[in-house]
């Protein structure tokens, strides 16, 4: 799997408060979510973004409360995956349950860069600096989630039997 966008950076601890309010826990409605996303670190988020970009952060990305609004917000907003030095652990396991795709990697990210990201081989292309840089791919069966959308769709589409 292939995902290509331009990354919009933000910086350490980046918790779900500021990915999705409280004050719009009241829906799960993924299009009224991502009205809202990133609204209290960035106001001009929305307007900065285009369909499959990339959001690209330093460490403990998705720190704070466990709530799943905050990567069903960035998805649906648009953006095709995060990459981050290091997640929040039940981030990362929220964000596998809806599909959006999450990598570790340490690169050097600016926002604005094109990046080009395969899932499957574990590379990040930076390519408008030119660096490369690997990260552990995941596995078939996490692959396979993504794929189908999240664990919901893949157990519907039945990806483990």
């Amino acid at each position: 799997m292939k995902l290509n966008g331009n990354a919009i950076c933000y910086g350490d601890n980046v918790d779900t408060d500021v990915i999705i309010p409280a004050r719009y826990l009241n829906t799960s409605d993924p299009a009224e979510l991502a009205r809202h996303c990133m609204e209290d670190i960035d106001k001009e988020f929305l307007s900065k973004i285009q369909p499959g970009d990339i959001i690209a952060a330093g460490s403990n990305f998705g720190c704070g409360s466990s709530r799943e609004h905050a990567p069903l917000a960035i998805k649906a907003a648009g953006i095709s995956c995060v990459v981050a030095k290091s997640f929040a652990r039940i981030f990362y396991r929220n964000a596998i349950n809806i599909g959006l795709p999450i990598i570790v990697c340490d690169a050097e990210i600016r926002t604005g860069d094109k990046l080009s990201v395969d899932l499957s081989a574990g590379v990040l292309v930076n390519e408008t600096t030119g660096v490369t840089a690997t990260f552990p791919s995941f596995p078939p069966f996490l692959q396979g989630i993504i794929e189908a959308g999240g664990l919901m769709q893949a157990m519907k589409e039945g990806v483990f039997e």
